[in-house]
């Protein structure tokens, strides 16, 4: 017996030691060649970078994978038991390896023939995603328990809980949880109820199979298993179980903001974070930006800019139909592209086939609506002709001589009516009503600008970038004409050739002969004979009326008598990049500028003297909280705060008597300028407040005249207006201060002398203490006894 017990005892041994030497070989087998798990602590997953307006609302996401990192205690309580449900009950009490439910998996794979279910943990699903590869061995699941147990013994539970909620995949594009609440359910993680929770739950799995967009049955199904799961570990109660269960799931996806509102800022936005962190960190270390961007101003701007351009367009007249289709191809066009109910509501543009043709009136069709298009809005359907302005040429008043049967053209929805004739009132009846399924429209004739356009708009006392347009459509043209496009600023340019005029002898008060001049250029052997734009001429001007006025001719003269390199220096001081011709024509603005360097450079007189830069990034931080970058002013001197001063109430006095006269509207200190090139290629207008710089330019991307009339003042400076408008009311009441060493006086406009009794016109007009007139204009425009020059010694000084 005792020998029997012996044998026993060392075949137990022998098989022991078998077992032990096996299970090692195994380990050393499996584990030969295993990959290091530093990638899963160190957890760097691919995020999205979300891009802030300055009061942080999103303005756009950039990303390969729609991930957004959100810690435990962001979600709400459930949402993990909800996947502990699912996945892995035991989570917490395991090491890594749930043998359990390895045995009952092995099992299950026996009885199949093939390996189908795994028995992983939560930690195991990491390792295979992260490290491992996906292939189905039972060589893999060994290094999976292997890692998952190291693993476990290297990172805290709620830590590995963490990055599995973060890192798994969802379906529809969502990587991670709090993509998923907002591609299912339009909600953060932690606003999610348990209902939501469990079909978030039930996902992993098989994420396509169980799609509650495409598959709601399937998924609803797979919701009442976590449920179930859920009431089972007793982590819901009752109440709790049957609220989820009967609570109607709605599935809506929250909107991407991103290239809605301020594509254009966005773009720069990305460019500049590309150019600074590469492509890596930006489509995949989850950034969070913080922009100057307002929304308010955003959306203004972008209304303005694209009004605007819609306007000028229609003032050159008709271009023609987009297409003329024959009545067999009328079906077809109107089955294809079907716009959305939801989508129909007045403003909207939609391609329409014209159908038939009267004088009053066309009948339209888009796809299974009808429309009327009155003749009253097709009157700015004149033929085009560049040398005369719109309203030299009559309003169409005969629909037949504009379209025809067949013609696709834009059209703008402006009011619906049921059938018994009724308007639809769109603030009582809902977009997706099904009422509006059958309503008759009316709708006005439109058509897409080609000519282009931008505004920059920044507040001057910290360069903050408000709003950026930079052309009518971002989806067309990614071009942006705000900072890629250089073009002349024509008379936009005149304030930095009258604030060096200031600062070399000269005031506002100084007299220039407006008269012709003809100028050779001995290297071109060629004459160049400027002309004001009004091709009149005016004699002895004063620089304040000069400027005001936009007088070419003054302009040239004063820049011929200081001389070129002086106002190209200035340009320079002020913060203005770029190649100046050595020639008098940089006077009038031929050097080409982008629209947000000129918007640096008046930022000198908005800010009383000093230049700042545009600012459109305040700071960037990692996806961990890192402060990675924080811009702060970048603030340069460029002129006296007295020139300053003299030039803003010289550009205030070009809005309330000059070319900017539309801003007036406002009714508010304003300083303005025009700007106008050779055969209206350009068109510019610059104004500024002591708080809000903004600038507009409007032109062909190619060099092609707009027509006539088509200047600033008549181009750029109602968008400008129409912006303004609706922002200006959120600012205070301000004026530009007034500096130490700026006097005040009344000037006679005939002499530029101080205004006496028989001055029939005067200016109030300030001076640099010391540079004011001491004598005083008598009835006929000579000068006093009191001293100082008279108006013809004032001439023979001056020229």
């Amino acid at each position: 017996m005792k020998k029997v017990y012996k044998i026993s005892l060392i075949v137990m041994l022998v098989i022991g030691v078998l077992g032990i030497s096996s299970a090692a070989g195994l380990y050393y087998w499996a584990s030969r060649d295993l990959p290091g798990f530093k990638n899963v602590t160190d957890y760097n997953p691919p995020l999205v970078t979300t891009v802030y307006t300055h009061d942080n609302k999103v303005l756009g996401y950039f990303y390969k994978e729609k991930r957004f990192l959100v810690r435990m205690d962001e979600m709400t309580p459930l949402l993990s038991k909800a996947f502990l449900a699912a996945e892995d009950a035991s989570f917490y009490e395991h090491d890594g390896v749930d043998f359990s439910a390895i045995s009952r998996a092995f099992v299950a794979n026996l009885r199949g023939g093939s390996i189908k279910q795994g028995g992983s943990t939560i930690t195991q699903q990491i390792i295979k995603r992260l490290l491992l590869t996906p292939e189905k061995s039972y060589k893999r699941k060994i290094k999976e328990a292997i890692l998952a147990f190291r693993l476990e013994h290297y990172l805290e539970k709620d830590e590995i809980l963490t990055i599995y909620l973060n890192q798994i995949y969802l379906g529809a594009g969502a990587y991670g949880i709090e993509a998923a609440a907002r591609v299912y359910f339009g909600k953060h993680v932690s606003d999610l109820t348990v209902a939501e929770c469990a079909l978030l739950a039930g996902l992993p799995q098989a994420p396509s199979r169980y799609d509650p967009y495409r598959h709601p049955e399937r998924a609803k199904a797979r919701q009442l298993y976590v449920l179930g799961q859920m009431y089972e570990h007793r982590w819901i109660d009752r109440d709790q179980y049957n609220t989820a269960i009967d609570q109607q799931l709605v599935y809506k996806s929250m909107e991407d903001p991103s290239w809605q509102n301020g594509p254009y800022y966005l773009e720069e936005v990305r460019r500049w974070l590309l150019d600074k962190y590469g492509e890596e960190a930006v489509y995949y270390g989850g950034l969070n930006v913080v922009t100057a961007c307002d929304l308010k101003h955003q959306k203004a701007a972008d209304e303005a800019v694209r009004t605007g351009l819609e306007n000028s367009s229609t003032r050159r007249g008709w271009k023609g139909p987009l297409a003329q289709l024959q009545p067999a191809d009328f079906q077809k066009f109107l089955t294809t592209d079907v716009v959305p109910v939801s989508e129909l509501k007045p403003g909207y543009w939609v391609k329409v086939l014209v159908t038939k043709v009267a004088k009053t009136e066309a009948a339209v069709k888009f796809g299974k609506y009808s429309a009327k298009m009155p003749v009253t809005s097709m009157h700015w359907c004149r033929k085009p002709d560049i040398r005369k302005a719109h309203d030299q040429v009559r309003p169409v008043k005969d629909a037949t001589t504009v379209l025809k049967s067949g013609d696709v053209v834009w059209a703008k929805l402006t009011k619906a009516f049921f059938k018994d004739g009724s308007e639809v009132n769109f603030n009582q009846v809902s977009a997706d009503a099904a009422e509006l399924e059958d309503v008759s429209w009316t709708v006005d004739l439109v058509q897409r600008p080609v000519v282009e356009g931008a505004l920059v708009s920044m507040d001057p006392r910290s360069g903050e970038i408000k709003a950026m347009v930079g052309g009518y459509s971002f989806h067309k043209s990614q071009f942006n004409r705000a900072t890629q496009a250089k073009r002349q600023p024509g008379s936009a340019f005149k304030p930095i050739v009258y604030s060096t005029a200031m600062d070399n002898g000269y005031t506002p008060a100084s007299i220039m002969m407006d008269a012709p001049f003809v100028y050779t250029d001995m290297v071109a052997g060629k004459l160049w004979k400027p002309e004001n734009f009004e091709g009149v001429f005016y004699g002895p001007t004063l620089l304040r009326t000069a400027l005001v006025k936009s007088r070419n001719l003054v302009t040239i003269r004063l820049a011929q008598k200081m001389g070129i390199s002086k106002i190209v220096e200035r340009a320079k001081t002020m913060g203005l990049e770029g190649e100046f011709p050595h020639d008098l024509s940089v006077a009038l603005g031929s050097a080409s500028v982008t629209l947000i360097n000129m918007i640096e450079a008046y930022s000198a007189f908005a800010r009383g003297g000093t230049s700042v830069k545009a600012r459109l990034v305040l700071t960037v931080n990692s996806a961990w909280g890192e402060l990675l970058y924080e811009s702060k002013p970048e603030v340069h001197d460029a002129i006296s705060p007295q020139t300053a001063y003299i030039m803003c109430s010289l550009l205030k006095e070009v809005v309330q008597r000059g070319t900017g006269w539309r801003a007036k509207v406002l009714g508010r200190p304003v300083a303005g300028k025009t700007g106008t090139t050779n055969n209206e290629h350009d068109a510019w207008y610059m104004g500024f407040s002591p708080y809000l710089l903004t600038g507009v330019f409007v032109g062909f991307d190619q060099l092609t005249p707009m027509g006539k009339w088509e200047t600033g003042s008549r181009a750029a400076s109602p968008i400008w207006v129409s912006y303004r408008k609706k922002v200006e009311k959120d600012y205070p009441y301000m004026d530009f201060p007034q500096p130490d060493g700026v006097v005040m006086a009344k000037i006679d406009a005939a002499s530029g002398l101080l205004a006496g009794p028989g001055s029939s016109e005067t200016f109030f007009l300030p001076f640099k203490e010391g540079t004011q007139p001491t004598k005083t204009a008598t009835g006929s425009g000579s000068g006093s006894e009191s001293g100082g020059s008279s108006s013809e010694d004032l001439f023979k000084q001056t020229f």
